[in-house]
């Protein structure tokens, strides 16, 4: 019997509360008191504080299963989603944290029997990377969990040591690969934990001074750990996301499986439906600046290739039903939001239909009049400034 994800989750928070941390909800996808961030994109952002020293908390471990979303930055780039394995704007980040309390030793070997014993992952198929420098975590690799030199990959500070800013707290980290066989390349070795051991400083000019209290920052990507466990190809296939595809193939008539730019359409709709539902459920309107801007070229990029199956009418607020029901286990509170997000959505639909009948006459005008199929920026800008066409749709 495969584990679903709903298993995995609870699995996760409650090995972590039997040894000793507070479980802690999932924050809102608006960061509480971030300005420099438009959405939490990590586990670690709601205890950003704590990590730095000027917020305490009644408990110094911690585990939480956090709402993420990344449509920006180094982390993700929005028109990538749907179109590789592994990208989604939205997705759940199981996180195990430690302020001043353990450190590396405990971190790995929690990580180790929760890999191995409760997901039943095989120790064969665990390879694990380090810091170059980290002698310790190497030492605790080899001799106190038994793996061997060859199954532990030194690498740089590029790919392993983590910071939170230019300044500020940082530190070496250890990734945890399973190895899914020569079926799965390019992506046979798939990173599913990554283990931050926050144990520096770094001031204005780059010296780092130890802290005095080492925290633990873990990360784990429920829907790619969920994709290993289910024995699926990519994450889009795993039983919290697949369902959504389901709605796709239904309204558009077309096959997921076929071609890949069908495939890649169906993941689009599915992946920022899910999106959609949890921003707009946590307050986030679509507007034309800020987190709003970003939620309307969600809606609006799920349209185009919707647009691109045939699916010419509003549709995304109809999937809403389905990403609540999918999810109302572990957020309850979607219930309560459910009518005002598929309001907000269809509002935001018929807005946008409204816009391309507008604006289509002129955009095909335009492109009739493009020489090798280079539009003028200044007649698309026109076309947006005038109509509110949005000018990716040429891309």
């Amino acid at each position: 019997m495969l584990m679903s994800g709903h298993e995995i989750r609870e699995l996760f928070l409650s090995f972590f509360e039997k040894r000793g941390h507070t479980r802690v909800k999932s924050a809102s996808l608006v960061p509480e008191k971030d300005p420099t961030l438009l959405f939490v994109n990590a586990g670690m952002v709601p205890f950003k504080d704590v990590f730095l020293g000027v917020e305490k908390r009644p408990y110094t471990r911690a585990v939480s299963c956090q709402k993420c979303l990344r449509v920006s930055g180094k982390h993700n780039d929005l028109e990538s989603v749907g179109f590789t394995s592994r990208h989604h704007t939205f997705f759940e980040m199981l996180g195990n944290f430690s302020f001043g309390d353990y450190f590396k030793k405990e971190a790995i070997e929690y990580a180790w029997e929760f890999v191995t014993q409760h997901l039943g992952i095989p120790q064969e198929k665990i390879y694990v990377s380090v810091f170059r420098e980290d002698e310790e975590v190497f030492g605790i690799w080899r001799d106190h969990i038994g793996l061997s030199e060859e199954r532990i990959w030194r690498m740089g500070e590029e790919d392993n040591f983590w910071q939170m800013g230019d300044t500020g707290p940082c530190g070496p980290s250890s990734e945890i690969y399973v190895d899914r066989g020569p079926d799965y390349e390019p992506e046979r070795y798939l990173e599913i934990w990554n283990l931050v051991f926050m144990q520096y400083y770094r001031d204005e000019r780059g010296k780092l001074t130890p802290l005095p209290k080492p925290n633990i920052d873990t990360g784990m990507g429920l829907e790619r750990v969920a994709s290993i466990l289910q024995g699926t190809r990519t994450n889009f296939e795993i039983d919290l996301i697949r369902p959504l595809i389901g709605f796709g193939e239904e309204l558009s008539g077309r096959s997921y499986g076929g071609d890949f730019e069908t495939d890649g359409a169906l993941r689009v709709i599915a992946d920022h439906l899910r999106a959609l539902t949890f921003a707009i459920g946590d307050g986030v309107l679509p507007s034309s600046a800020g987190r709003g801007y970003v939620i309307r070229r969600i809606l609006r990029r799920a349209m185009r290739y919707g647009y691109k199956l045939g699916i010419l009418e509003p549709f995304l607020y109809r999937g809403v039903d389905l990403v609540v029901d999918i999810m109302k286990e572990p957020y309850p509170e979607l219930l309560q939001v459910k009518s005002f997000v598929k309001s907000v959505i269809r509002a935001e639909e018929e807005r946008f239909v409204n816009t391309l009948r507008k604006g289509m006459p002129y955009a095909e005008e335009i492109l009739q009049k493009a020489e090798e199929g280079v539009v003028p920026g200044n007649l698309l800008f026109n076309l947006y400034d005038t109509y509110g066409f949005p000018i990716d749709l040429f891309e």
